[in-house]
């Protein structure tokens, strides 16, 4: 029994429904890192806690999975949820709340409940079971090698692998028009981070004297505080983005709201920039069917942005699984239902990714 309530899918699976009292936030403010790896570089948040920059470059980071062994992971995630779900709930809960007692990630994914799962809380999701700091105890470390948790990193993955193919396209046949990237509920905007890093390796020329601005419309500003942080740590001499002119802007933005949206557009075509919009766990998966219309509608009728990358929740079996009792507040449309809603706002599918509890997707 105790073998199966330590399944890290199981874990994951249960930490929304067993937190019945807030969690303290083990990572004690302020926080070093002690145990920094080589090349990886760090940042704070705006509490004060150091962490390391996820860089999809860097093999501590990078991911690598085959269809077959994705298709392995989500089977055994199946069958452990559901031998968890069968335990009785007297059992269940008192034990997951044993495990969970003092975790990190399961406290964020609590505080998500009924709501949004915040950027930073997130991010720790991100990070790999690997990359933790010290703050980190054995159950996080399990919560971190999930399948949930390796869904979200590859999730950031494909979508910064999507955002560097739509720039690097771009780039490449107009060298000298100013870059926007167009963050939409983006938090620490580490996949437009992770898009420029992924180019500045493959295609440095690319990026070479151009002003490169990354604008992060979100309603909190915790998460691009610490994006900012880790833009001019990556920027620092030696680093993945030195030498670029590349800025950072918080735009407070709530996007049922999307007529906001204007004067940002407008300034973008009196700069005649070249922009791209990614939502990366953002509006397409929280959004509903309404204001992904009128956000999608907006930014087509603008001469500026010529794509937009996100990733939308699956409606499958095992996102039933996970969200059957709660958690954050995701709509799991399926990418089919996404691609006719895209359709009707005057965007085309050019291309998707599937994954566990979500697909990626670049529309035109």
């Amino acid at each position: 029994m105790f073998a199966r309530l330590r399944s890290a899918a199981s874990i994951q699976t249960g930490v929304r429904r067993v937190l019945d009292v807030p969690v303290k936030l083990a990572i004690k403010s302020p926080s070093r890192e002690v145990n920094k790896k080589p090349g990886v570089y760090y940042a704070l948040t705006p509490d004060g806690a150091e962490l390391p920059i996820v860089d999809v470059t860097h093999p501590d980071f990078a991911l690598s999975i085959t269809p077959a062994e994705q298709e392995e992971r989500l089977r055994a995630f199946l069958k452990e949820t559901r031998k968890l779900e069968q335990l009785p709930k007297l059992i269940r809960i008192p034990l997951l709340r044993l495990f969970l007692r003092g975790s990190v990630l399961a406290r964020g994914i609590r505080k998500s409940e009924g709501g949004f799962l915040s950027g930073l809380d997130t991010y720790l999701l991100k990070i790999g079971p690997e990359m933790l700091g010290t703050y980190a105890k054995p159950v996080d470390r399990k919560i971190a090698g999930s399948l949930p948790s390796l869904g979200v990193r590859l999730r950031l993955q494909d979508v910064a692998q999507m955002l560097a193919g739509c720039l690097s396209e771009a780039l490449s046949n107009d060298p000298k028009r100013p870059v926007h990237l167009l963050n939409i509920g983006g938090g620490p905007a580490i996949d437009s981070l992770n898009a420029l890093m992924i180019i500045r390796k493959n295609s440095p020329s690319l990026l070479v004297e151009r002003k490169i601005a990354i604008d992060v419309l979100d309603v909190n500003d915790a998460g691009p505080k610490f994006g900012e942080a880790a833009l001019q740590a990556v920027s620092q001499n030696g680093g993945p983005l030195s030498g670029l002119w590349c800025s950072f802007r918080y735009i407070r933005y709530d996007w049922a709201k999307a007529d906001d949206l204007q004067p940002l557009l407008r300034e973008l075509q009196s700069s005649n920039a070249l922009a791209v919009c990614s939502s990366e766990g953002g509006l397409f998966e929280y959004g509903s069917d309404d204001e992904i219309l009128s956000n999608l509608k907006t930014l087509r009728d603008s001469k500026s942005v010529y794509a937009v990358v996100g990733s939308v929740t699956r409606a499958d079996e095992p996102t039933r699984l996970l969200h059957q009792t709660g958690g954050a507040a995701v709509r799991p449309r399926g990418l089919p239902a996404f691609t006719a809603l895209a359709q009707k706002a005057g965007w085309n599918l050019v291309r998707a990714v599937e994954r566990p509890f979500s697909d990626q997707f670049t529309l035109e």
